[in-house]
């Protein structure tokens, strides 16, 4: 288990993909951000990653329950979420 673990919403298949990703702290996760690091999540490790997984990412960074994420924020992460299903085009 990695610090990420400790984390509100990272389980054990968001440590993984984290850890895979080149991401392997706290410090790491925050200065990345939740866009980039679940970009790269989509690009090297799971193309079907959710939007929840997004929202997932944000709240361990906040350290907040994907579930307490203002509505600013999810939309924010939504419209991430869908400018790279658009632009995706089958390259995940």
């Amino acid at each position: 288990m990695s610090e990420l673990s400790k984390l509100p919403n990272v389980g054990k298949v968001l440590e993984k993909n984290l850890l895979a990703v080149g991401i392997e702290t706290v410090t790491q996760l925050q200065e990345i951000g939740a866009e980039e690091a679940f970009r790269r999540i989509r690009l090297k490790r799971d193309p079907g990653a959710c939007l929840h997984m997004l929202y997932g990412i944000q709240g361990a960074i906040l350290g907040m329950p994907d579930k307490n994420l203002p509505t600013d924020i999810k939309e924010k992460l939504k419209r991430f979420f869908q400018s790279l299903s658009k632009d995706s085009k089958g390259k995940f």
